[in-house]
């Protein structure tokens, strides 16, 4: 299976519709999160079975995928490399961490980030709370790389830092999630709002009195999006409780 193979067997399952819903959907005009993003129109379950035929690409040929100008292409190529690390040995692992954080300028929407942070860099910040990261001229121990991430000017970095922690957040270990919602609290972009939320949600369904805690010091200043998706579990009358002193105001 090659490289070139992938890419014929994608205009197979390209349509036009499809690819115009998705450009609406991820934000593709001037000045949105996603300007000039292009689509072919290939449904998640195709992208998925497409990714299982090609899974054995080498880093070579993933790496020219996932700098495609195709939103799919690095799509499928994020699959890829996500299946590829469940079945290898922990070198292979880490040559796939290192490749994944080299390339986060590619990982540039919230789907993307999606499907592969905690899969790949929190999964292997998990396994290895020792490595040490070279990150933009910068070596980072363990975690930290995320602390770094989450302060990048980047958007989808900040991303990637928060939902990577949904791995240690699986295993029970909030601090990760805590930390970094913390550094964010006072971003400005709604996607880190509801990433950050989604986070903090997850951690109640595991501990409802970790998230309580974070939320007893943060709720009336935190954006009210991220508030709303950490409460979204919540009763109404908890969560009316929040929502009524929360007096956070946007500024520009």
């Amino acid at each position: 299976m090659t490289l070139n193979q992938l890419k014929k067997d994608l205009c197979k399952y390209a349509t036009r519709k499809r690819a115009t819903n998705f450009s609406r959907f991820f934000k593709t005009g001037k000045d949105e999160y996603g300007e000039g993003d292009r689509f072919l129109g290939i449904s998640t379950p195709n992208s998925r079975s497409l990714a299982k035929k090609y899974k054995y690409l080498s880093l070579a040929e993933i790496q020219k995928l996932i700098r495609s100008e195709i939103h799919e292409e690095r799509f499928i190529a994020l699959l890829i490399l996500i299946e590829q690390f469940k079945k290898v040995n922990q070198k292979d692992k880490e040559d796939i961490f290192k490749f994944y954080i080299k390339n986060t300028k590619y990982i540039n929407n919230w789907d993307l980030v999606d499907i592969s942070a905690h899969k790949i860099v929190g999964e292997y910040l998990l396994e290895n709370p020792y490595c040490v990261t070279i990150f933009k001229g910068q070596a980072l121990k363990g975690s930290k790389l995320l602390n770094h991430l989450a302060e990048s000017k980047n958007l989808w970095e900040r991303r990637i830092a928060i939902v990577s922690t949904a791995a240690f957040i699986i295993k029970g270990k909030f601090g990760e999630t805590l930390e970094i919602a913390e550094i964010l609290l006072n971003d400005r972009h709604d996607l880190i709002h509801k990433a950050v939320g989604w986070m903090l949600r997850e951690v109640g369904k595991r501990s409802l009195e970790t998230e309580e805690k974070f939320l007893e010091k943060h709720y009336k200043k935190m954006p009210r999006t991220m508030l709303r998706y950490a409460i979204e579990k919540f009763s109404e009358n908890k969560r009316q409780y929040y929502l009524k002193l929360n007096n956070y105001q946007y500024r520009k």
